[in-house]
């Protein structure tokens, strides 16, 4: 059996879960569901980023301990990937013990290696990102993402040789062995190669709340190298040479794109380091924008998962999520836009059809029949019929591409075409006067839709079963709606 891996980044948890990261977390959960229904061996790692100097500072603007803060914001995450019907393997921590044991233990066999140093560190920090910024990352003196101004720090500090790296990573990554996707983000990450690749401080002096370096306690680790590890750890890796997980390593490592440098450099590098395998893929997302401005807390305008599962369902969010951002692109949503798309696509698209065609096969008694329970029924015309090698292979295709929009769009071709079918055929006058042409064209629906329902599978679980729980009873049960109406 084939085994898959697939990873979201590890969600710095000094906040709740925002739509962007219920993005990332979805779009695996969709390609882990999709692999699973392949037939291959699945693992999906999740979790939390938990060290660090943003989570003392908000830990003590909120009167707590470090530990107690990051167990409660933990506890946020795991909440709302229930609430959208989230099905990871497993949810590593950064304070688990066996994690911090495993870092430890990796950062002493670098060390030993000698591909760390002492030196002093002098330069540009932005606390926003806990990244280390050059002149030319700026925009105005400021820090891009957070609008701050990087302080200039100078302190004694442990390096670790990521120059020595640099030509191994630009040639892994133009042969396309390490891949990255799209392609404009592989060529943004070669072009900053090209740059030069400076060694990277992996200590903190001044930081209590992290790992202790463990050839020198008075120091901690700095958080992402901490956070890196965590796709080797949440296999259950004890950080040594041998004994590398199964699973790893992973197939496709998803994140948003104001993350890749790091991922790109730095967790090759540690894990060439330690003679251990490169991820196969890299698939970088776009960001969301509200109504064309950022979104955050201080303008009011961030839309929270929980927020789109209350009011559109579960199965309704992760469609609205996924429908949002094409292949690599920003993607501007409102909630006026996400009320609009799910009426149009869910309650009168999809919710139409079910309810209309349910209606008229219970007028003339039509079942879907034993024969047909397995999605055989007779369908000549619709654009991606299960029987239709062309389609399938198209929708494989994009999978593979990780095209979750155009996915949808694809299905959606179906649910248009059968809306459309009914209405040519005139179907509610033929179920009075022509009950055998009815039963064809009702054989062709029930085809189409059990068809839909298998390829929402990954997107829409719930929904996908219900369906089909639907078709195999000739009906629909009263007062059930598939999709309630909104305003």
């Amino acid at each position: 059996m084939n085994k898959f891996y697939i990873t979201t980044p590890i969600y710095y948890v000094n906040d709740k879960p925002h739509i962007g990261h219920a993005y990332t977390t979805v779009l695996a959960d969709v390609l882990a569901r999709w692999h699973k229904l392949q037939r291959e061996e699945v693992f999906f790692l999740v979790g939390a980023d938990e060290h660090g100097a943003k989570i003392e500072t908000a830990a003590l603007s909120a009167g707590k301990s470090p530990q107690e803060f990051v167990d409660e914001k933990a506890e946020d995450f795991k909440n709302a990937w229930q609430k959208l019907n989230i099905s990871y393997d497993n949810f590593i921590r950064t304070t688990d013990a066996s994690h911090q044991k495993a870092v430890a233990s990796a950062l002493e066999t670098i060390h030993k290696k000698g591909l760390i140093y002492q030196d002093v560190y002098k330069g540009l920090y932005c606390k926003g990102c806990e990244q280390y910024k050059t002149e030319d990352d700026l925009i105005d003196g400021l820090c891009p993402e957070h609008q701050i101004e990087p302080e200039l720090m100078e302190e004694m500090s442990y390096f670790f040789q990521l120059a020595k790296f640099r030509d191994e990573i630009k040639e892994k990554i133009e042969a396309n062995e390490f891949e990255i996707r799209p392609e404009e983000r592989k060529n943004e990450v070669l072009s900053f190669i090209e740059g030069g690749l400076k060694d990277i401080s992996i200590s903190r002096k001044n930081v209590k709340w992290g790992i202790p370096l463990p050839f020198d306690s008075k120091y901690t680790t700095y958080v992402w190298i901490d956070a890196f590890f965590n796709y080797l750890t949440g296999l259950g890796w004890q950080g040594k040479l041998e004994g590398v997980p199964n699973f790893f390593p992973p197939d496709i490592q998803l994140m948003s794109k104001d993350i890749l440098r790091v991922h790109a450099t730095i967790w090759p590098a540690l894990l060439s380091a330690l003679d251990i395998p490169w991820p196969k893929k890299f698939f970088v997302h776009g960001f969301f924008t509200a109504s064309g401005q950022k979104m955050s807390k201080s303008l009011g305008n961030v839309i929270w998962p929980e927020q789109m599962v209350e009011k559109f369902g579960v199965d309704g969010a992760r469609y609205l999520i996924m429908s949002s951002l094409s292949y690599g692109h920003d993607g501007d949503i409102s909630w006026e836009r996400l009320t609009e798309k799910y009426k149009a696509d869910l309650a009168n698209g999809l919710g139409n059809l079910i309810s209309r065609t349910m209606t008229l096969a219970q007028k003339i008694s039509f079942l879907c029949h034993p024969e047909h329970s397995e999605g055989s029924h007779k369908k000549d015309s619709s654009p991606l019929a299960q029987n239709d090698n062309k389609g399938s292979e198209k929708l494989r295709k994009l999978y593979e591409e990780i095209k979750p929009k155009e996915i949808l769009e694809e299905i959606w071709k179906e649910v248009d075409w059968a809306n459309k079918y009914i209405e040519e055929k005139k179907l509610w006058e033929l179920v009075k006067n022509d009950e055998q042409e009815a039963k064809k064209v009702l054989d062709e629906l029930f085809a189409t839709i059990s068809d839909v329902a298998e390829n929402l599978r990954p997107f829409m679980p719930e929904t996908a079963e219900k369906i089909l729980k639907i078709l195999e009873a000739g009906e629909m049960k009263e007062g059930e709606i598939l999709f309630p109406r909104i305003n």
